[in-house]
């Protein structure tokens, strides 16, 4: 059994994206969006995914849709849908998300957008095979 206090955990990370546990259907992640940062808009075809937000403020943007976010709030994106998540307040974005199934490699740290974009690009961040 693995156990999380997942709001302490989440903000004791300042890395962009961390992998907590992955297993054969579903994947934890938490991930810290500095201000002014975005995830940048994606779509996974075949993943749903869950999102809930600890801590600051920012803007969900689900297949053109916006809304507001903040602490204790939960989108959930259905596979196939174009998505972006911007940090728009003064203090790092907090969240951690499920996605069904794994998106990432088990155990991924990315400390900077930027390098798990390149992990991305670069086929390093490829989930576990079934």
């Amino acid at each position: 059994m693995e156990h999380y206090t997942i709001a302490t955990v989440a903000q004791q990370s300042a890395d962009f994206r961390r992998v907590l546990w992955t297993g054969k259907h579903s994947q934890l992640v938490i991930m810290t969006i500095p201000p002014g940062g975005e995830i940048g808009e994606e779509v996974h075809d075949d993943i749903d995914q869950i999102l809930s937000f600890v801590s600051g403020t920012g803007e969900a943007v689900v297949s053109g849709e916006k809304r507001k976010v903040a602490q204790g709030d939960l989108v959930v994106v259905p596979a196939g849908r174009t998505h972006n998540f911007v940090n728009t307040g003064e203090n790092p974005l907090i969240l951690y998300t499920v996605y069904g199934p794994p998106e990432h490699a088990d155990g991924a740290v990315h400390a900077t957008k930027e390098e798990a974009d390149e992990a991305e690009e670069s086929g390093a961040d490829e989930p576990p095979t079934a």
